[in-house]
């Protein structure tokens, strides 16, 4: 698995960090982005319900 966050289109919701906060955080700004190490998702069975929560669907989930 393989994730990513498009920060062009993030708003700064917080839904993912909320939903799976040992893959997700946000940054300064309070834009999204995934911790560093956890782009494979951690093992997290949470990282694609934060993708769905995700109201402009700035959360890209892709199997490697």
């Amino acid at each position: 698995m393989r994730i990513s966050v498009d920060q062009d289109v993030c708003i700064g919701a917080g839904q993912c960090a909320l939903t799976a906060p040992q893959v997700f955080t946000q940054d300064d700004d309070g834009l999204s982005e995934v911790l560093p190490g956890r782009e494979d998702g951690h093992g997290s069975p949470l990282v694609r319900e934060a993708a769905r929560a995700c109201p402009v669907s700035a959360i890209t989930v892709a199997e490697t």
